[in-house]
């Protein structure tokens, strides 16, 4: 994160915001600047982006279903927002330890054994070994000592729309971010990949939230998209992985997704619209 922290401090901290006095190398300015990075960056990248999902991905008859909330959208979007900044303060103090060299991340390609080979390498690993911790932590917040008092704020959106992908309690979604730092204190990861990587999984989490239950049939088995988590929020104990469905398999908790069936939202909609005319749409 010393990639973004250097940028702002150059373009516009350093000469515009802090005093000659207060070095860019100071500990209390970093975690300052930091948090300001993360809920400022955080948001935009948000509201972006759920936004555009939303306008473009997003099908509309969605909101036409009985389990969409009056004003879901709004809602969600101040839950966000009002939860942006206390998940920041944990992750702006694991993005200080990166920057303060505790991690294993390094700044050129030229550094890693194989150069890029070892780039495309660490992108699958880190997938992998963030996939796998995600499932785990997923399931226990679903365990019932936990569940509500941290995870049930994110069910309460039984049919998320995009705006639903960040609205976590403030511990939930600082829990479910926590293997993308661990990796980088256990494996070497070029910095550059690692903050591209932490925008992707951000808009990753809002494309498995946005009710587009497209995958290509040869995929179907294998990556957990939108169809296999919006089943998530309707039935609760099935499809907990983040971006495969391996460890559901392993774990037992695989279910086909409804929407591949015939059985699913949309087409919970179209029936209701045959049997009683149009639905009102909420949001």
């Amino acid at each position: 994160m010393d990639v973004a922290l250097d940028f702002v401090d150059h373009h516009f901290f350093t000469p515009y915001v802090y005093p000659e006095s207060l070095p860019e190398n100071n500990v209390l300015r970093q975690f300052l600047t930091l948090n300001i990075i993360v809920d400022v960056g955080g948001a935009l990248l948000y509201l972006i982006t759920a936004t555009f999902n939303f306008i473009f991905i997003f099908d509309k008859a969605l909101l036409k279903h009985p389990q969409i909330l009056d004003n879901q959208i709004s809602r969600e979007i101040k839950y966000t927002m009002w939860a942006i900044p206390w998940m920041g303060l944990p992750t702006a103090f694991m993005f200080l330890l990166e920057v303060r060299g505790f991690s294993q991340l390094y700044d050129s390609v030229q550094d890693s054994k194989y150069g890029w080979w070892t780039i495309a390498g660490t992108v699958v690993t880190f997938i992998l070994f963030t996939d796998c911790l995600i499932y785990w932590i997923h399931r226990w917040l679903h365990h019932r000592l936990v569940y509500k008092h941290i995870h049930k704020a994110h069910h309460t959106w039984k049919l998320p729309t995009p705006y639903a992908s960040h609205a976590f309690h403030p511990i939930d979604g600082f829990l479910q971010s926590l293997p993308y730092h661990i990796y980088v204190f256990l494996f070497p990861l070029h910095k550059f990949t690692y903050l591209l990587l932490y925008i992707a999984v951000n808009i990753w989490t809002v494309s498995i939230h946005d009710g587009d239950f497209r995958v290509p049939e040869i995929l179907q088995p294998i990556i957990n998209g939108s169809a296999h988590h919006t089943d998530h929020h309707l039935f609760y104990n099935y499809n907990y992985g983040q971006y495969l469905t391996l460890w559901d398999r392993i774990g037992g908790s695989f279910k086909n997704p409804s929407a591949f069936e015939g059985d699913g939202p949309l087409d919970c909609v179209m029936k209701l619209e045959k049997e009683n005319g149009p639905q009102k749409s909420e949001s």
